[in-house]
């Protein structure tokens, strides 16, 4: 049996799409520019969310066909509604153990997804063997501990006031494959040839402290979850210094932060 294959609370797409949706769309652009694609090609997308990636892609290429899977039936039901495409598929799926014969795919991505995953190697093996020779596997994660402003305003203010958030910001710094060279080492391990890292970065932009604080009183990501573990009382507070933090000296309104994430891509030997 395969441990548990992710780590990431997902219960509900509206609830996704307000924390990382749009984020996830402005950082596929750059993504796919990063790790190209061709007409014709048959993709897998693994980890899809929202389906950020994948009607990205679906708008910028002539592809035979994207297969967007995820652990998450309420992201898969989400990302169906909104599909009008029929080369698109969405599929519940594990990235330890995807349900596809070898090869199966000219080109293999994810997008915001190894990172939730404790057995991130399995995962990567997972893709590579559902791609075919001389085809591409590619992966984009936050750089969660050195650029990732907009998050680290919560947990560093979060973890000064209780134990419990410390654990928290901990694990969230800490995951598979978000420090420098981790991706390209894993691709290494991996026997992927061209191998090439990069760093892609975009701005968050938020019009208020408001508008930064509402993705945080639902149940998916990581604050969310922290959020939803405290009382009113606890929330409460937390909230108010969070603002302070926002503000940072200056009226309530417009702020912007940079969102890096560590990018690699490697092809399949033949």
């Amino acid at each position: 049996m395969v441990a548990v294959s992710s780590t990431f609370a997902a219960h509900d797409g509206d609830c996704y799409e307000l924390q990382m949706g749009c984020w996830s769309r402005r950082l596929a652009e750059l993504f796919l520019d990063f790790s190209g694609y061709t007409d014709g090609e048959q993709v897998l997308d693994v980890g899809f969310g929202t389906g950020s990636l994948t009607f990205t892609l679906a708008e910028r290429a002539k592809v035979r066909g994207i297969c967007g899977v995820d652990f998450s039936s309420a992201y898969i039901d989400y990302a169906t509604r909104r599909n009008r495409d029929p080369r698109i598929e969405f599929r519940t799926g594990d990235a330890c153990a995807l349900p596809f014969a070898d090869g199966t795919f000219n080109r293999t991505l994810s997008l915001l997804m190894l990172h939730f995953v404790p057995r991130a190697e399995l995962a990567v093996k997972e893709m590579c063997r559902v791609t075919q020779p001389g085809g591409v596997v590619a992966a984009a994660v936050w750089d969660a501990r050195g650029g990732y402003v907009a998050t680290r305003i919560f947990f560093d203010t979060a973890a000064a006031l209780d134990p419990k958030a410390n654990e928290h910001r901990a694990r969230q710094y800490t995951r598979p494959m978000t420090r420098p060279g981790e991706l390209a080492n894993a691709w290494h391990s991996a026997g992927l040839n061209d191998i090439n890292e990069t760093m892609l970065t975009i701005r968050m932009e938020f019009a208020s402290f408001d508008d930064y604080w509402a993705p945080y009183v639902g149940k998916d990501g990581p604050v969310a979850q922290y959020n939803a573990s405290l009382n009113a009382g606890e929330q409460a507070k937390l909230r108010d210094i969070v603002r302070l933090a926002y503000l940072d000296g200056e009226p309530d309104g417009a702020r912007s932060y940079a969102s890096t994430a560590w990018a690699v891509k490697g092809t399949m030997p033949h």
